[in-house]
């Protein structure tokens, strides 16, 4: 299934995408209030699925206004330099630990609204990645089980002010500007996926591909990742990790490209979708 955040008419929702319509499936689970909920029932989700396959959709999917797929997750778990080639653009080496940095939920933003180049810099850069939605929560998982917690997948720019990222060494704060964290437009179920090493990721900027990876290249594999974090902090349903990104980003470019106002930047990845921003000033 693909699985939306969104209003309409004004009432937030969830649903199910089906081509270029909707099946609202916020009444078919009352007292369910958000997807994030949904998700941590294997029970429910088999009834999502049970009755997407035989529903009439309840409008078309441009009638909605999106939210990021998860509008409030209690945790963004981020990853740094976990493709090689990533590493190497940026001069630093895989360690033997991966590198972990947090993003507030407030600064996200659903598919179609404009990333925000912040007042304060004109170093504002493009992170095409994948993010992991967690779906059964836990502490102290095990590589081994890591996967059977993952709810599914989705795209995700982690737009980066770079010069803040390196005011000083630990480089949190240049990952976090409101309005940077682009997260959508769907949620594609882990069963639809057989394999997430076989998922290509590609950065395009104003039609121009300029990142492109496997998730076979990862330093640190997905399974690696939930169990390493969980360690530290216990896994909640509707959680997000995102993966890292692939090499091609701006700043380590000859001459840099950075982001502008009037530029779209798209995140596609096989098998998932299409995330896409416009570019704007902030106010």
């Amino acid at each position: 299934m693909k699985l939306i955040s969104y209003k309409h008419n004004q009432q937030a929702h969830f649903g199910a995408v089906l081509g270029e319509h909707v099946v609202e499936l916020t009444a078919q689970f009352r007292g369910i209030h958000d997807l994030a909920t949904l998700l941590a029932d294997e029970q429910l989700l088999d009834q999502a699925r049970a009755h997407v396959a035989s529903a009439t959709p309840d409008y078309p999917l441009a009638s909605v206004e999106l939210e990021p797929v998860i509008p409030a997750p209690g945790k963004i778990i981020c990853v740094g330099i976990n493709y090689v080639a990533h590493a190497e653009e940026a001069g630093r080496k895989v360690g033997e630990h991966p590198v972990i940095f947090q993003r507030f939920a407030e600064t996200l933003l659903a598919h179609g609204q404009p990333l925000l180049r912040p007042r304060v810099s004109e170093e504002f850069d493009f992170e095409a990645e994948l993010a992991v939605v967690i779906g059964k929560g836990g502490a102290h998982i095990a590589p081994e089980d890591a996967m059977d917690h993952v709810a599914g997948y989705t795209c995700f720019n982690d737009a980066s002010v770079r010069d803040w990222q390196f005011h000083t060494h630990q480089y949190g704060m240049g990952k976090t500007f409101r309005s940077t964290g682009a997260l959508g437009p769907w949620l594609v179920t882990a069963d639809e996926i057989s394999d997430y090493r076989q998922l290509q990721v590609h950065g395009i900027l104003n039609g121009e591909q300029m990142q492109e990876g496997s998730l076979a290249e990862l330093a640190f594999d997905i399974p690696t990742l939930i169990a390493y974090v969980s360690k530290a902090l216990t896994w909640n349903p509707g959680d997000v990790l995102a993966t890292g990104t692939p090499s091609g980003i701006g700043f380590k470019r000859n001459p840099p490209i950075f982001l502008r106002p009037g530029d779209v930047f798209e995140v596609v990845i096989s098998q998932i979708g299409t995330l896409s921003n416009p570019v704007a000033d902030e106010a």
